[in-house]
């Protein structure tokens, strides 16, 4: 269920994002060019920020305290 949550929280800022970067793409008087290279880093960021999120929770379940008995 937490999951589910962080799911739809996530959903949520990224539309928020969407929505508020909706100017930018729309505006004629920015080039074709620029307006696709800034969406392609955009979406390059968010996919490595998500491998990086994605990375870390599977480290964290794997954890191996060695000092610490059991």
């Amino acid at each position: 269920m937490q999951n589910a949550l962080f799911i739809i929280i996530g959903l949520s800022i990224l539309a928020l994002i969407g929505w508020a970067a909706r100017g930018f793409f729309m505006a004629a008087e920015i080039s074709i060019f620029v307006r696709v290279v800034v969406g392609i880093v955009a979406v390059g960021g968010v996919a490595l920020l998500g491998i990086v999120i994605k990375d870390r929770i599977k480290q964290a379940k794997e954890e191996n305290f060695k000092e610490v008995e059991n």
